[in-house]
C-alpha cells in the first residue's frame, strides 16, 4: 500500500477512541505539576506534555473532521455503534485537560490571553459535554443495540464529560475578577456536576450487577474496569474544588453561609467519594492482574487506564490539602508515579501501533456491527 492510500485508509478508519490519548496525556501533565515532592525540571516536563497534548488534540480533530467530510456515510455509522459512539465523550474531556493547562501553564507564559482563551474554550467544552451527556444516551435508547451482558465501563464516558467540565469551571473561578462572573461560573459548574455524577453512580450500580451476573469482561476490554474510577475521582475532585472556591465567591455575593456549607459538603463529600473509589480501585487491580496472567494484547483501549488513575490521584492530593493529611499526599505521589510509568508504556506501544497501522480500525465499518446491518427476524 503506497503512502497516499495508507493515509486515506488511516482517515477512513479514524475513530473518537483516539481522543482518550489526549485525556491520558493531559491528566499526566496536570498531575505531574502537582507532584508532592519538589523535583527539578518536573514543571518543565509537565508543561512539555501539555504542549504535546495540544498538538495531539489538534491533529486528532483534523483527522476526525476530515473523515466526516470525505467519508460522511461511513463516519455516521458510529452513531448506531454501541461501543465506539461512547467515545464521543472523550473529545470534551480531552479538551478540558487543555483548558486546565492554559490556567496552570499558559497564564505564566501569556497572561490574560491565556486566561481569555481558557474561558472561551470552557464554554465550548460545556456545550460539547452537555451534548454528549444527553444525545449519546438518547441514541442508546433509540438507535443502538445494548444488553446487560455486553455492558462495560465505556457507558460512563459520555455522561462523565459534564463533571470534568465542572472541574475546569471550578479552576477558572479564582481568575474571575468580576464577582458576578465568578458566581455564574461556579453555579453552572455545580449544575454540570449534578448533570453527571448522580447518573454515573446509577450506572455503577448496573455495572456491579452486570459483573455479578455475567462475570468479568473479556481480557481485551480489561482497561474498562478502571473507567468506574473516573466519575468517582472527578466527582470527588469537583466537590472539593467547588466547595473551596464557593467559600470565597458566595461571601462576595452576600451569601456567606452558602460558601460555608459548600466547603463542608466538598470536604465530607469528597472524602466519602474517595473512600468509595478505593473499592473500585482494588477490583480494577484484581481484574487487571487476572487478565495479565491470561495474556492480553495491546489495543487503543489501554488508554482507559490513564485518565481514571490520573484524576483519582489529583483528587487524592486535593483531599490531602483540605485535611492536611500527609499520608494522603504520599498516596497521591505513588499514584502519579504509577501513572507516569503507564503513560510511557502505552504511548510507546501506541506510536508503534500507529506507525505499523494496526491501531487504525473502525469497528463500526464491520458488517453486522450496527442494528441496521442485520436482517430482521
Amino acid at each position: 500500500m503506497n503512502q497516499i492510500n495508507r493515509g486515506q485508509e488511516m482517515i477512513r478508519q479514524f475513530t473518537p477512541n483516539w481522543f482518550t490519548a489526549t485525556m491520558g496525556t493531559g491528566i499526566l501533565a496536570l498531575a505531574l505539576n502537582q507532584f508532592p515532592l519538589h523535583i527539578p525540571g518536573l514543571h518543565q516536563v509537565a508543561r512539555g506534555l501539555w504542549f504535546l497534548n495540544i498538538g495531539l488534540f489538534l491533529l486528532f480533530s483534523i483527522l476526525y473532521a476530515t473523515r466526516w467530510i470525505v467519508y460522511h456515510d461511513e463516519a455516521r455509522r458510529v452513531l448506531a455503534h454501541s461501543v465506539v459512539s461512547m467515545f464521543f465523550g472523550a473529545i470534551p474531556m480531552g479538551l478540558a485537560t487543555i483548558i486546565n493547562g492554559f490556567l496552570v501553564f499558559g497564564i505564566p507564559l501569556w497572561g490574560n490571553v491565556a486566561l481569555q482563551t481558557a474561558r472561551g474554550l470552557w464554554w465550548l467544552d460545556v456545550v460539547l459535554a452537555v451534548g454528549c451527556g444527553i444525545l449519546v444516551p438518547f441514541m442508546m435508547f433509540t438507535r443502538q443495540d445494548h444488553s446487560l451482558e455486553k455492558m462495560t465501563g465505556v457507558w460512563l464516558l459520555p455522561i462523565v464529560a459534564a463533571e470534568v467540565a465542572a472541574v475546569s469551571g471550578s479552576l477558572l473561578v479564582p481568575y474571575m475578577t468580576e464577582p458576578h462572573a465568578a458566581e455564574r461560573i461556579i453555579v453552572i459548574s455545580y449544575m454540570l456536576w449534578a448533570l453527571s455524577v448522580p447518573l454515573a453512580m446509577s450506572f455503577l450500580v448496573i455495572l456491579l450487577m452486570r459483573l455479578i451476573l455475567h462475570k468479568l469482561p473479556p481480557d481485551d476490554m480489561v482497561a474498562t474496569s478502571w473507567l468506574a474510577l473516573g466519575p468517582i475521582g472527578t466527582g470527588a475532585l469537583g466537590l472539593m474544588l467547588l466547595g473551596t472556591n464557593a467559600a470565597k465567591v458566595f461571601p462576595a455575593a452576600g451569601l456567606p453561609w452558602i460558601g460555608e456549607v459548600a466547603f463542608g459538603i466538598g470536604a465530607i463529600g469528597g472524602s466519602m467519594l474517595w473512600g468509595y473509589g478505593i473499592w473500585w480501585f482494588c477490583i480494577a487491580l484484581l481484574t487487571t492482574a487476572r487478565s495479565i496472567r491470561s495474556g492480553i494484547s495491546f489495543n487503543l483501549g489501554w488508554w482507559g487506564f490513564t485518565f481514571p488513575i490520573g484524576v483519582y490521584s489529583v483528587a487524592t492530593l486535593a483531599l490531602a490539602r483540605i485535611t492536611h493529611m500527609g499520608s494522603l499526599a504520599a498516596v497521591g505521589g505513588v499514584l502519579i508515579t504509577g501513572l507516569a510509568g503507564l503513560w510511557l508504556l502505552i504511548s510507546t506501544r501506541t506510536l508503534h501501533g500507529a506507525w505499523v497501522g494496526y491501531l487504525f480500525v473502525s469497528p463500526c465499518l464491520v458488517p453486522g456491527s450496527i442494528p441496521s446491518d442485520r436482517p430482521e427476524r
